[in-house]
C-alpha cells in the first residue's frame, strides 16, 4: 500500500488519569516522529476529548471521512488505545480500512496496515466485524454506515458523472491510476473538492467496482 499523506489522530479521555495518559501534544510529537521516519506527510491532526470506549467521536469521524474521500491515505496514532479500547470497535475500523483501502498505523503494538503482516491481521479482524454486533458498538457502527451511504461509498457526490465515466473508461483501458492523475493534472481538471492536484487515492472510490460487503443494517451481506 502506497502512503503519502495521513491524518494524525490524537485523543484524551475525560476520566483518564492525566498522569497515566499521554497528553495531546505528546501524542502529536509521536505521530510526527513516526511520519518523519517513514517520509509521510501529516495532512492534519484530528482530536477528541472523549472516551475510547465509543466510536461517537467527531474527530475520528473526520479522520475516517478524509480516508474515504481520498484526502488522506491512512490514520496514524501514537498508541492503539488512542484509537479505541474496544476489540469489537477495532474489528469494525479494520473492516473499514480494508474495504476503503487505507492504512491504520499504531507503532506501540506494531499495528501497520502498510505491511503484509498488518494487512493479514486487518483481514482477520475485518471478518470478525460481522459477528453479530450488539449494544453501543452496533449503534455507533450504524451511524458510520449511514454516513457512508449518504456519501456514496466514499466518492464525493460533487464528482461530475461524465468525469467519473471518463476515469472508469481510462482505467478499463489499462491506464494506471497515476497515469490518469497525470492527465487530469496536465489538463487542469479540478478535483471533486475543488483542488488542483489529483492523486491515485482520489480515484480509488471512483474506479472501485461494486462489491458485496457486510453491513450492520442486516444479518448478511448487502450490495452497496
Amino acid at each position: 500500500m502506497q502512503v503519502r499523506g495521513v491524518i494524525g489522530y490524537v485523543r484524551i479521555g475525560p476520566r483518564e488519569d492525566r498522569f497515566m495518559r499521554p497528553g495531546l501534544d505528546e501524542q502529536r510529537r509521536a505521530v510526527e516522529a513516526e511520519c518523519r521516519r517513514r517520509d509521510w506527510q501529516v495532512v492534519r491532526f484530528e482530536e477528541d476529548e472523549r472516551s475510547g470506549r465509543s466510536l461517537r467521536r467527531p474527530g475520528l469521524h473526520a479522520a475516517l471521512d478524509a480516508c474515504r474521500t481520498g484526502e488522506a491515505d491512512g490514520i496514524v496514532v501514537a498508541r492503539l488505545d488512542r484509537l479505541t479500547y474496544s476489540v469489537e470497535d477495532l474489528a469494525y475500523l479494520m473492516h473499514r480500512a480494508v474495504e476503503d483501502r487505507f492504512a491504520i498505523v499504531a507503532p506501540d503494538l506494531g499495528i501497520d496496515l502498510t505491511t503484509d503482516t498488518g494487512t493479514q491481521l486487518a483481514r482477520v479482524l475485518s471478518s470478525a466485524a460481522g459477528w453479530h454486533p450488539r449494544g453501543v458498538g452496533r449503534r455507533a457502527r450504524l451511524a458510520f454506515e449511514h454516513r457512508r451511504e449518504d456519501s456514496g461509498r466514499g466518492r464525493p457526490s460533487s464528482t461530475p458523472p461524465p468525469l467519473a465515466d471518463r476515469i472508469r473508461d481510462l482505467r478499463a483501458s489499462g491506464w494506471t491510476l497515476q497515469a490518469i492523475c497525470d492527465t487530469l493534472n496536465a489538463e487542469g481538471v479540478p478535483t471533486p473538492r475543488g483542488g488542483t492536484h489529483w492523486r491515485p487515492t482520489s480515484l480509488r472510490a471512483i474506479v472501485r467496482p461494486r462489491v458485496e460487503s457486510w453491513s450492520p443494517l442486516a444479518n448478511g451481506p448487502v450490495d452497496r
